[in-house]
């Protein structure tokens, strides 16, 4: 699965984070737990289990998403898609183990009405996300394995 490239709002980033694949893929992947290591994340429910089709409800700022997952190959990549009012978005991360750690990448694209009138705000607004996204998943990962 890939973002949509032509989308209003695109954004990708990569981390090296010094914990092993499957710590990063059990920490990402824990979507309940999202809230108790990334701020930016009020609340996080996955209905069922993490498979293809099942779908999650979160709450990032005043937007509550619904999420479906589409990708899940543990533990190198998951993606899924998102909506919420005026956007619709896909997520994915893929995990390859890079020395004794892992190198994270991440890659998202939100299009829709909001995504086109606000075109701008709505870059700088998915860049932040996708880099402290990163950042709280590292020190998450690093503070397990520690």
């Amino acid at each position: 699965m890939k973002v949509n490239d032509k989308a209003p709002a695109v954004s990708s980033a990569e981390i090296e984070v010094a914990a092993e694949p499957e710590l990063v893929w059990d920490v990402l992947t824990t979507i309940d737990d999202w809230p108790s290591w990334n701020p930016d994340v009020t609340s996080a429910s996955l209905e069922g289990e993490l498979t293809e089709g099942s779908r999650f409800r979160w709450k990032a700022g005043r937007a509550t998403i619904t999420s479906t997952l589409q990708r899940v190959e543990r533990p190198r990549l998951v993606s899924w898609t998102g909506k919420t009012v005026g956007l619709r978005a896909i997520h994915v991360y893929r995990l390859e183990a890079h020395g004794a750690g892992t190198l994270v990448s991440t890659a998202e694209s939100w299009e829709g009405p909001v995504a086109r009138v606000f075109r701008k705000r709505m870059r700088e607004t998915l860049s932040k996300a996708v880099e402290a996204g990163l950042r709280y998943l590292k020190a998450e990962a690093e503070r397990r394995a520690s």
